[in-house]
């Protein structure tokens, strides 16, 4: 909020070495009321430069950029003190580097073919604290853990520390929806939602919101997407 009582806008730093992408963002962004460009980067080396400089709010990232990818940013930018939330760009063919990135302490995960609004909508769920990640990049995670040496034969039995509730939270983590849009479904507040989350990742001892994913997958409360 600024001195005359007014919110303050989400300041945003573009890093992508396309810079049609950038351009488009930059358009998409400056026509938003709450949100406005503070820098944008061509390489991963710039976007952890300009994370210092600058102190912007998000980081829109890009995966695959020259000087130093997206993952390796990622690390740095989070090391600093009361580091900016990264939303990292991905494709449908480099999900590989989705474990990586959560890793590296990515907040959400953007595909760059989503429709432009919904960009705006994941910068401010991120900006807002919570996690995002698309639902075409969970359906994505599932399959591969599904296909891959790390699914289980047997099924993972609910855990009975967790409510109802939490477990129907639960479910919709795994559904791929971020804490607002839990708390639409369940009529909740966002702070009751983001409540939910959070003593889910400490009763499942969960390293990150995938790993959520992949808990409500093996407790059979969602299943593999086809």
């Amino acid at each position: 909020m600024t001195a005359d009582g007014a919110v303050a806008a989400i300041r945003v730093v573009l890093a992508d070495d396309q810079p049609l992408i950038r351009s488009a963002l930059r358009v998409l962004i400056n026509d938003a009321p709450d949100i406005e460009v503070a820098g944008e980067a061509a390489t991963g080396a710039e976007a952890v430069r300009l994370a210092r400089e600058l102190r912007p709010d998000v980081i829109v990232m890009d995966i695959r950029m020259p000087v130093m990818d997206g993952i390796e940013a990622t690390g740095h930018v989070m090391a600093d003190p009361d580091p900016a939330r990264v939303l990292v760009l991905t494709t449908f063919d480099d999900d590989e580097y989705v474990y990586a990135a959560l890793r590296a302490g990515a907040s959400g995960f953007l595909v760059k073919d989503m429709a432009l609004d919904d960009i705006l909508g994941a910068v401010r769920v991120v900006a807002g604290g919570d996690a995002l990640i698309a639902p075409s990049v969970t359906r994505r995670l599932i399959r591969d853990f599904v296909a891959g040496p790390r699914a289980a034969p047997a099924r993972r039995r609910p855990d009975d520390t967790i409510t109802e509730r939490e477990r129907e939270v639960l479910t919709l983590v795994g559904r791929g929806l971020s804490n607002a849009e839990i708390a639409t479904d369940l009529h909740i507040s966002p702070a009751t939602a983001k409540a939910h989350v959070a003593r889910l990742f400490t009763k499942l001892d969960a390293r990150d919101r995938v790993h959520l994913v992949i808990l409500a997958y093996e407790m059979g409360l969602v299943t593999a997407p086809d």
